[in-house]
């Protein structure tokens, strides 16, 4: 059994799992990376090492300006910063993914 001495270990094996997610993909797998990883996960650490801080604003901000449907940050969609438009749909696709999972297990 492998020991982790620091969250930098954790991530090193997130890194290995991704990259071997993309290699059966490159294969022909549809694997979804995301998914992939949270599946594994739980086998060497804690889930919530993948939710820093940041990461937790950027849901809460994502959530906010859905449910009120406003901008995240002031100014239109052209003037939105691109980090934050690339995060939001990650945050949009993990979220419709996993309304069709619950629909498809009940």
């Amino acid at each position: 059994m492998r020991h982790f001495t620091s969250d930098s270990e954790v991530w090193q094996i997130i890194d290995l799992v991704v990259k071997e997610v993309e290699q059966s993909n490159d294969e022909g797998s549809g694997f979804n990376i995301a998914e992939s990883v949270m599946v594994q996960l739980p086998f060497f650490a804690c889930k919530n090492i993948m939710l820093d801080r940041e990461s937790q604003q950027d849901i809460a901000r994502f959530m906010y300006s859905k449910q009120f449907n406003i901008p995240p940050y002031s100014g239109s969609y052209g003037e939105q910063p691109k980090k934050w438009v690339e995060k939001s749909f990650m945050l949009n696709n993990l979220i419709e993914r996993q309304k069709a999972k619950a629909m498809k297990h009940g």
